[in-house]
Order: structure tokens, then C-alpha cells, then sequence
């Protein structure tokens, strides 16, 4: 059969009465099963450790999502073994059979699809429309890539010579660890396995210890689209032990990251050290973070512009590699837009992530909360506080959304990835001065422009150094297929997710010459 060509998952809208009543029920249905226990999986055999994770709702910091196994190095040689023993079948399937597990995996996911959004709002503290857009993005890379592995199956076109049968082909690199955030629980988690299995690696998942509950439900849907056990190994745990440990074994042959700027050039320089019994150099995908920000000119629509400056500084509280924290305003607008920006934050209801009238929910942890406030001082002492500014009392991690004026340019707050609801505003003479400011960053992530004019779109094309820049339009919303998402310089390795590019990180050339 035919596979169909690619569309985007369709969202869910809430609005609707019945799709209200059935995440309301899908949430019973998880707060029925909390507190229970997962185990690691390394090949077919489900391991239970003495030592746990216990994951808690930022909502409600007292209740126990889950109980997670955490795993340590013997867990990581154990999986590591079972990842080759596991390879050595995997990479001989054809890329089209490969691409018909992930096509189940799809199937499985779109009919638990609430199930799995109420999760992440109960674990991840995502706000009913950012859990079911991280489901509906995570189908999209199981549908995408299983096409995009189809294509890559064929033959690689070349100009053969004369007397010989000349051939150049992929082939799989080997075993991988794959390294995951916490922000996008499902979605990115899901992209970055599923991107390196179907291009016929094994892998050992460390999902982050902030949300290893939906990890698992990703991990029981793999199972119940029958991959082969030892294809997908899950071993949950800390990062400064067993994720160093497991970058730095010799027989991984590539690491796939997504997380902090800090985090990742650790993962650069550890994985770039040859050990003992290793083989090959290793490659390191990697995105880390970013510092984005979003012009508005003085022809802009400033209604528009002040949609799309609140939508991306504070959805999902700021918690995004791709969230507005600078918007830079020429000094002809600064005034009547800043007024927009203002009132748009203070409309925003902030409250636990269960409740659908929550617009933005809490920060991730406690030790995430101290960070930012921690900036939140910083910014009050250094510049002109507009909205916000404080944590919420009562349980939970909220913090309201917060905007600071008169920012300097290479200051702090508005140099520093801060990750969370907390916006700058900097004032620019001109938009030479505002393309300066812009790109004056270690990042290059995303960034937006609300222009009219075109001589300033087709600048902005040239000169504004992002991966992902958008004309007109927010800064944060990436689609798979249609924006394919990765940064320059600290923003990491550029690796375009959601792209035709994508799985040739995860493979390599094979050419083969036979004389006739």
C-alpha cells in the first residue's frame, strides 16, 4: 500500500465542549494511576533499582507522579550490550519495514493522544494546548521521518565509469545514546529516538529526570508497536552520573542532545575524547539553547506584533529554546507597543496546568523558580520593572509573566538564556541600531520580524543570524516539514529536526566499485 504524502497533525480545539469533556476525563484517568512504579528496560527484561526518581507535578509539588528506576553504570554497559546485540538484525531490515513501526507508533499515539497530553500537563505542567501540540508534533516526526527513511532507502544517485557496476548507499552508524529535555517531554524525546532507529541504529534513551513518567508512556508504545526488544533500551537517571558515563562509553557511536548550552559542551568535549577500545569518532547532535528575539519596525502592525511578543515570551511560562526574551522595538513605536505588550501579559491567567482556563502554568521545578527569580532581582535592580516580577504564593512553581523596559543592550537579563517568563524589551534608534542589538548574541536560534517593508524583510534574511527566522509572524511554533528547527554558533550544531536533512546525521555512506 501506498504511504500517503505527509500532513501535520491537526490540533485540538478545546473550544469545543466535547474535546473539553474528554480531556477532563483523560486527566481522571491518569490522576487514577499516579504514584505507581516504572521500571528501566534494557532489551526484553524490565529491571526495578533500590533507587528511584520520584517526579512530581510543578502544579502541586507534593504529588507524586511517579516512582522511575534509576539506572547506573551497570545498567548502562547492560543496555549498551544489548543495543549492539540488538543492531546487528535492526540494520539489516529494509528502511521501508523500519518506517512501518514508526507508521504504528503513529496509530498508537493518535488514539491515546489525550491520555498522553494529560500526562504531560500533569508532569510537565504544560497547559492543555502546548501538551496537545507536543503530542500532535511528536506523531509528525513518526509519520515524517518513516517517509523521509522510505526516500533515503534508495540508491544514492551517481555518475558511474565505464567497465564498472558503481553503487553508493546509507548505512547505519551503530549504537547511540539519545539525551532528551524535559520541555518538550513527548515531541522532541520522540524525534530524536525515533530519527535514529528508523535509520537502522540502536540506541539507549536517558529521558530527563524531570519528566521520566511520559518517557515511559513513549517507551510502552513502542512495545505495543512491536519493536524489537533491545532496539530502544530506557534508562532513566541523573545526568552528572549516568549521563556522562553513557557519553563517554566507547562503544556509543553518536549522541543525539537537546538541553542547555552548559550541558551540551560538556557532551562536545567528553565525546570528542578517545577511550580505551573505541573505534571511531563519535558525532554529537546537538541543540542548546538559545536567546531570541523579535524586531518590530515602525510599519509594523502593532497589534500583531504585541500577539506574537506575549505568545512566544510566555508560552508554556518561557520554557522553550525558541521563546521571545528580547524584543527590540524601534524608538517610533516603542511607547504605544510596549503598552500592548503590557496589557496582553497582565490578561494571562497563571494557575495550575489541569485547569483549562490556565493560559500559563508553572516553571518546571524549584531549583528552575530560584533560578529565574534570581534574574527577576537582577533586572529590578538594573532596569524599569513594567509587569510582574513575583512568584505566586500558594503551592506550586508560578511565577507571574514578567517584562522589563529600558533594558541595556549586552546587559544580563538581556544576554543570558534565562528559561523562563521573563521578557526584555530593548529600544533601538533605527534598524541598523535593532539588527546590531539582534545578532549581538552567542545564539542564533530563532528570531522574528514585524516589518512592512520589504528592502527590511529581505535584510533581515540576509543578516539576521538565526536558524529559524520568521517574517510576520511569532517566533516559537516550529512545524515539522514545513520550518526545519536547529541553530547557529551556541545555539548548537544546526542539525535541522523535521527535516529531509535530518537522518543523514545518523547514517553514513557506503560506496561500493565491482569491475565488470
Amino acid at each position: 500500500m501506498a504511504v500517503k504524502p505527509f500532513v501535520n497533525e491537526p490540533l485540538i480545539d478545546f473550544q469545543d465542549p466535547d474535546n473539553r469533556a474528554q480531556m477532563h476525563a483523560a486527566l481522571e484517568r491518569v490522576q487514577a494511576v499516579l504514584g505507581r512504579k516504572w521500571p528501566i528496560w534494557i532489551g526484553d527484561q524490565a529491571v526495578s533499582t533500590a533507587s528511584t526518581i520520584a517526579s512530581l507535578n510543578p502544579s502541586h509539588p507534593d504529588q507524586v507522579v511517579g516512582y522511575v528506576a534509576k539506572a547506573s553504570r551497570v545498567e548502562i554497559d547492560r543496555a549498551v550490550e544489548a543495543a549492539w546485540q540488538a543492531f546487528a538484525d535492526w540494520k539489516r531490515l529494509p528502511g521501508p519495514v523500519r518506517a512501518r513501526y514508526l507508521y504504528k507508533a503513529a496509530a498508537i499515539m493518535r488514539r491515546r493522544r489525550l491520555e498522553l497530553a494529560a500526562w504531560e500537563v500533569i508532569e510537565a505542567g504544560k497547559p492543555w494546548s502546548e501538551a496537545d501540540a507536543d503530542v500532535a508534533e511528536a506523531i509528525d516526526f513518526l509519520e515524517y521521518y518513516g517517509r523521509q527513511m522510505e526516500r533515503l532507502s534508495q540508491p544514492i544517485p551517481i555518475d558511474p565509469i565505464a567497465g564498472e557496476d558503481d553503487q553508493a548507499f546509507y548505512i547505519p552508524l551503530g549504537v547511540g545514546a539519545i539525551i532528551p529535555p524535559w520541555n518538550f517531554p513527548l515531541a522532541i524525546l520522540t524525534g530524536m529516538t525515533v530519527a535514529a532507529v528508523v535509520a537502522g541504529n540502536t540506541v539507549v534513551l536517558k529521558p530527563s529526570s524531570d519528566t521520566p513518567v511520559v518517557a515511559s508512556q513513549f517507551f510502552t508504545i513502542l512495545q505495543e508497536a512491536g519493536f524489537p526488544p533491545g532496539v530502544v533500551n530506557f534508562l532513566p537517571g541523573e545526568g552528572g552520573e549516568v549521563g556522562d558515563y553513557l557519553v563517554s562509553h566507547p562503544r556509543i557511536r553518536f549522541v543525539s542532545f537537546t538541553g542547555s548550552r552548559e550541558v551540551g559542551l560538556r557532551i562536545h568535549r567528553l565525546a570528542a575524547e578517545l577511550m580505551p577500545g573505541q573505534r571511531w569518532i563519535k558525532r554529537v547532535i546537538a541543540e542548546m539553547g538559545g536567546k531570541d528575539a523579535i524586531i518590530v519596525d515602525e510599519t509594523a502592525d502593532l497589534d500583531a506584533a504585541a500577539e506574537g511578543i506575549v505568545v512566544s515570551a510566555f508560552g508554556f511560562s518561557g520554557q522553550k529554546c525558541s521563546a521571545c526574551s528580547r524584543a527590540i522595538l524601534l524608538d517610533a513605536v516603542h511607547d504605544p507597543l510596549l503598552e500592548r505588550i503590557r496589557k496582553l501579559a497582565e490578561r494571562l491567567r497563571v494557575g495550575p496546568a489541569e485547569e483549562y482556563e490556565s493560559q500559563m502554568g508553572p516553571v518546571i521545578n524549584q531549583r528552575a523558580e530560584r533560578k529565574i527569580l534570581e534574574y527577576i532581582a537582577w533586572g529590578k535592580d538594573h532596569a524599569t520593572l513594567v509587569t510582574g516580577g513575583e512568584k505566586l504564593s500558594g503551592e506550586g512553581y508560578f511565577i507571574q509573566p514578567t517584562i522589563f523596559a529600558e533594558v541595556l543592550p549586552g546587559s544580563k537579563i538581556e544576554q543570558e538564556e534565562i528559561f523562563g517568563p521573563v521578557l526584555s524589551v530593548i529600544r533601538a534608534r533605527d534598524w541598523e541600531e535593532a539588527m546590531t542589538i539582534a545578532n549581538d548574541t552567542e545564539y542564533g536560534l530563532t528570531g522574528a520580524v514585524y516589518t512592512r517593508r520589504r528592502d527590511r524583510i529581505e535584510d533581515a534574511r540576509q543578516r539576521f543570524e538565526v536558524g529559524n527566522l520568521y517574517i510576520n509572524r511569532k517566533c516559537t511554533g516550529a512545524m515539522v516539514g514545513a520550518h526545519p528547527f536547529g541553530g547557529f554558533n551556541l545555539s548548537g550544531t544546526n542539525s535541522k529536526t523535521g527535516s529531509p536533512d535530518y537522518l543523514l546525521l545518523l547514517m553514513q555512506v557506503k560506496s561500493v566499485a565491482e569491475r565488470l
